[in-house]
């Protein structure tokens, strides 16, 4: 992982950073002494020493990144012993102040000291370092000079610290803005994925209605077809038909909702590929599909119709079509009736499903055997969607024999708010469910 400096913004590594400080602080140190105007100061000619002095004042910026406070205090010892030993000019004299290079890479080291280093070495560097280097400034000064170089170098310096310490608080708080906004879209990751697996898990109960219910009718439209193959080939090919139109129908129903539960590896698909889901206005043709298998259904609806949200549609929808698949299963070609009660009670609509039982339906009553028993999601599934509705469900055996359903949807008001709490309550079921 690459490590950046102060100069993070330009994504510039810290080793890098410090190997161009280095090598233009040596460069400035170097040429230094054919910058300074003849008969300026009287200052001793280069020679081994000023060459070791003034490396040792810019070099260290090597390995800043990795000793700040060392790479520091030999910076600054190798500048105060340069203008003690005359090489460069003095920071406040006769002539005025002259910040030199030297003095700058010292500023700079205490700068990159005060991003870098640890609470410890920067409140070092503050009360030790700077106090010691301006003190020193004013014992080299020459006399009657001796405050004006401490203070222009207590300033110098001090300016260097805090900017330093301005730069890391700023790099605090910007990596804890990029932490958090991580952790944000991380959070909104995981919600997303949350809500993508509970659509997931409703379509797939949406499956199981759809798939259950067109299979059933297809079982029992075979056998009742199979039965009556000798005796009506007419009604028999009615059958054929209605199967193949069935499994035809399952067919597109399941595509479309595979197509729902697949992952995201299409990314130019359709953002939503649910299909639409049935409403109530479809239970004729829900009935005359269950008519079909050889069972005699009546479908009725009292009272004035009210526009229903769409989850109400397909709750109203979704309760009579598993009711009607049970019965099929398992009481064959009897007899049902299905009523729709609108406004029996304020805000309410009674949706109510019964049948007859086994073998009371003339033609092929007690042929058609029941299936084999469901798996018992279906009476759970009526549940769920009538408590997430506010109302409340009631099933078991009629008296005399049959099975009802009976479900009370709590219509919402005109701001869509339902009042009442929804419950479910059910007999002892002596048919399985499907």
């Amino acid at each position: 992982m690459r490590e950046s400096g102060p100069f993070a913004g330009y994504q510039v590594p810290a080793a890098v950073t410090d190997a161009a400080l280095a090598v233009l602080a040596a460069a400035a140190c170097l040429a230094l002494p054919e910058a300074i105007p003849p008969g300026a100061q009287s200052l001793r000619a280069p020679d081994l020493w000023w060459l070791v002095l003034a490396l040792l004042s810019s070099l260290p910026f090597t390995v800043h990144r990795k000793m700040p406070l060392a790479s520091l205090l030999v910076m600054a010892i190798a500048s105060a012993t340069l203008q003690h030993l005359s090489y460069i000019p003095q920071l406040s004299g006769p002539d005025g102040t002259s910040i030199g290079p030297t003095y700058l890479a010292v500023a700079i080291a205490v700068f990159l000291t005060a991003v870098r280093g640890t609470p410890r070495a920067t409140t070092f560097v503050a009360a030790a370092v700077i106090p010691l280097s301006a003190l020193t400034e004013a014992l080299l000064a020459p006399s009657g000079y001796a405050l004006a170089a401490l203070l222009t170098d207590a300033v110098l310096l001090l300016a260097a610290w805090a900017l330093g310490r301005l730069s890391r608080a700023r790099k605090a708080v910007r990596d804890e803005v990029v932490q958090r906004v991580a952790a944000l879209e991380r959070e909104q990751a995981a919600n997303a994925r949350a809500a993508v697996m509970e659509e997931r898990a409703r379509i797939a109960r949406e499956l199981h209605d759809i798939v259950a219910h067109n299979v059933s009718l297809m079982v029992v439209q075979t056998i009742a077809a199979d039965r009556i193959q000798d005796r009506s080939p007419d009604k028999a090919h009615e059958l054929h038909s209605a199967i193949e139109q069935t499994g035809r129908d399952t067919v597109t129903e399941l595509r479309r909702l595979l197509d729902v539960l697949r992952t995201d590896e299409d990314a130019d698909a359709t953002p939503s590929k649910e299909p639409p889901q049935p409403t109530v206005a479809a239970l004729p043709a829900l009935v005359d599909a269950v008519r079909a298998t050889g069972a005699k259904v009546d479908y009725e609806v009292s009272g004035t119709p009210v526009s229903l949200p769409a989850g109400f549609q397909l709750t109203v929808y979704r309760i009579v079509q598993e009711a009607l698949t049970n019965t099929v299963k398992h009481a064959g070609p009897t007899h049902a009736r299905v009523r729709l009660l609108w406004g029996e009670h304020p805000q309410e609509l009674h949706v109510r499903i019964c049948d007859d039982g086994p073998g009371v339906a003339g033609g092929l009553a007690g042929r058609v055997p029941a299936a084999a028993g469901g798996s018992g999601h279906g009476l759970l599934g009526m549940r769920e969607r009538i408590s997430a509705t506010g109302g409340t469900l009631h099933t078991g055996p009629r008296p005399g024999g049959g099975y009802c359903v009976h479900a009370v949807l709590q219509l919402p008001d005109e701001d869509g708010i339902t009042h009442t709490g929804g419950t479910a309550h059910h007999a002892a079921d002596q048919r399985p469910a499907g």
